[in-house]
C-alpha cells in the first residue's frame, strides 16, 4: 500500500502556509543561522490521507521541524510619492528579506486519552 501524504498548515510572521516534508519555503525573517533547526510550533491543521486534526486556533503538541538555509533578499518594490501642482515626488526602494526554510518533519501530537489537564487549559 502506498505510503500517504502528509501536510500542515503553519503560521508564522503573521501568514499561513502548507507545508510538506522536502518542500522550501520562503517566510518572514527568523533570527536563525544557516544550517540550524527551527521548531514552528504554530500549527492549525494535520491532515494525512483522510484523518484530519484541526486546532482550536493550534494544534496542542504538533510542530513542524525546519532547517534554515540561509536569508535572501525579495523583489525590489518601488515607491512613488506624488502629490500635483505642489512639486512634491519622492521615490524609494524596498527589499524585504526572508528566510527560506527547508521542511524535515511534521510531529503530530500524540494522542491524548482524555487527559484532564490538557482541557483545564
Amino acid at each position: 500500500m502506498e505510503e500517504e501524504k502528509i501536510y500542515a498548515i503553519i503560521e508564522t510572521g503573521g501568514k499561513q502556509y502548507r507545508v510538506t516534508p522536502g518542500q522550501t519555503i520562503d517566510i518572514e525573517r527568523l533570527d536563525v543561522a544557516q544550517g540550524d533547526t527551527v521548531d514552528l510550533d504554530r500549527v492549525l491543521l494535520i491532515a494525512q490521507g483522510d484523518k484530519v486534526t484541526v486546532g482550536s486556533p493550534m494544534v496542542s503538541g504538533a510542530k513542524v521541524v525546519a532547517t534554515s538555509q540561509g536569508e535572501g533578499k525579495g523583489k525590489k518594490i518601488i515607491v512613488f510619492k506624488y502629490k500635483p501642482k505642489v512639486r512634491y515626488r519622492k521615490k524609494t526602494g524596498h527589499r524585504q528579506i526572508y528566510t527560506r526554510l527547508t521542511i524535515d518533519k511534521i510531529v503530530e501530537p500524540e494522542a491524548t486519552s482524555g487527559k484532564s489537564s490538557d482541557r483545564a487549559r
